[in-house]
């Protein structure tokens, strides 16, 4: 993901770059979309499990879903930023459910196979709670749970910032729920090695997220 529009971010609020662009500066969609990559690119990454891996990339459901925001903006109908977010959700959801329908169930011709797309938006869903609950935080009111699908896609960019293997076995553990049995097979390394590796994830990433709600990432 770029590095100067997240550094614009807070200079400029994700409400203010929305009006901006209904003003007249279309020019400023793209840097505004791609401030969500790695928040897309996580619920992506979560969906799809290797069968579905073998047929489709992460990175081009994601390309997808930003194409085509960028496309139909017009449509979009909010002001904030989790209005926003659940709008590209529901576009994720949408490309999601249409290319598991063309790549896993296109050769079935007997019967009409059609995934739907409120489960494909539950499980999105339940990645977003996977991701805030990664950073724990005790408050449970829904103005609070309103604000952690928020802050999932500040989450994202700090998971984004992890060594591969770091980022890896944090989506396959917290995302994925994956065993640290199959977390071990995925990454070729003990099971104990993987819990251990786990830990450390955990660890690092707490330390990032700790450090730039701080203020100090570089």
């Amino acid at each position: 993901m770029s590095s100067a529009p997240a550094e614009a971010a807070p200079e400029v609020s994700i409400s203010e770059m929305i009006t901006r662009i209904r003003s007249g500066r279309r020019q400023s969609l793209g840097d505004l979309l791609q401030i969500y990559r790695n928040y897309l690119n996580i619920l992506a990454t979560t969906q799809l499990d290797a069968r579905l891996r073998r047929r489709m990339s992460t990175s081009d459901l994601v390309q997808e879903t930003m194409l085509a925001a960028h496309r139909d903006f017009d449509q979009f109908r909010g002001g904030s930023e989790g209005e926003l977010l659940a709008w590209l959700r529901q576009i994720l959801s949408h490309h999601l459910s249409h290319a598991i329908e063309r790549n896993v169930f296109a050769k079935k011709r007997d019967i009409r196979r059609e995934v739907s797309l409120d489960k494909v938006a539950k499980r999105i869903d339940d990645s977003i709670a996977g991701l805030s609950n990664l950073i724990p935080d005790p408050a449970a009111t829904p103005s609070e749970i309103v604000c952690r699908r928020e802050l999932a896609a500040d989450l994202a960019d700090q998971l984004a910032k992890l060594k591969p293997s770091y980022h890896d076995v944090i989506v396959y553990r917290n995302l994925q729920g994956c065993s640290f049995e199959e977390i071990a097979t995925k990454m070729d390394i003990k099971p104990g090695a993987a819990r251990m590796l786990w830990l450390r994830a955990i660890a690092k990433f707490k330390e990032v997220c700790d450090v730039n709600m701080a203020g100090d990432l570089s």
